[in-house]
């Protein structure tokens, strides 16, 4: 016979120590409620949370589908899950996962906001995989002239500074993805604590006593500011991709004028 009680008490305890972002702790306390219960999907789903606290993504993955398997009606399964496949980079799979859940509610709008950012993320990859993988340009087999050859030398510095700076602003788009991801679990969570007990916000290096109301308020700021850093980064990216791709084909004109063309 299942104790009940007893794994709503694991359960209330991982909560807690969810707050407090003590994922290992977290995760302890719901295997320990699962180990009671295995059939409530909300303790893979909570468990599934912690894991991705701690960026143990496979875990988090493994734990919503269990969580979606228990109970296919319950949407934060699927927004779990295509949190994970995001931060795995299986980004056809989770927009797969969205739609799944879409299918049962069309208008979730946690999904329908993850659904945007995934083909984000998918763009922005196949972006940086365009610029760091482009292929090195031919050479004519002739001599170019000296004018010829100094402007194909400046144009190759120049494309090889823009290539860097595009992967050092990708960087910082996925930094800021997943400090913003992490902000929002965070604010959901701490959303459905109930209790009364102290709270802390990670100022720096250390935690300052706080009320639940300003951690929310600070989550809410910082979940906004993450946005509209994104949003001037993905214009940047735009802008240089432009820039490189009008820079190679500079090249290879150059390229081709030493070779007849």
């Amino acid at each position: 016979m299942i104790n009940s009680s007893t794994a709503a008490e694991h359960k209330e305890l991982g909560n807690k120590a969810f707050t407090s972002k003590k994922f290992e702790e977290a995760v302890g306390h719901y295997s320990d409620a699962i180990k009671i219960d295995a059939t409530n999907h909300i303790f893979f789903s909570n468990r599934s949370a912690a894991n991705f606290g701690l960026k143990k993504f496979d875990d988090a993955a493994k734990d919503a589908k269990e969580c979606i398997r228990i109970d296919p009606s319950f949407m934060k399964g699927y927004y779990r899950l295509a949190q994970a496949q995001n931060e795995l980079k299986a980004y056809d799979a989770a927009q797969s996962t969205i739609k799944q859940g879409l299918a049962l509610d069309a208008n979730n709008t946690q999904l329908l906001k993850l659904m945007r950012e995934t083909k984000q993320n998918k763009r922005l990859a196949e972006q940086q995989k365009d610029a760091a993988t482009s292929m090195p340009l031919p050479t004519t087999g002739k001599q170019l002239d000296s004018a010829t050859t100094k402007e194909l030398q400046d144009l190759q510095i120049q494309y090889s500074q823009s290539t860097r700076e595009y992967n050092a602003v990708q960087a910082h788009m996925n930094k800021s993805l997943r400090e913003q991801k992490m902000q929002q679990v965070t604010q959901e969570e701490l959303g459905k604590d109930d209790s009364n007990l102290a709270m802390y916000k990670s100022v720096g290096k250390v935690f300052v006593k706080s009320s639940k109301e300003n951690i929310m308020e600070y989550l809410e700021t910082s979940v906004a500011e993450q946005g509209k850093k994104q949003k001037d980064m993905t214009q940047k990216l735009e802008y240089l991709e432009k820039r490189i791709k009008s820079q190679r084909q500079n090249m290879e004109e150059l390229v081709g004028m030493g070779s007849g063309n």
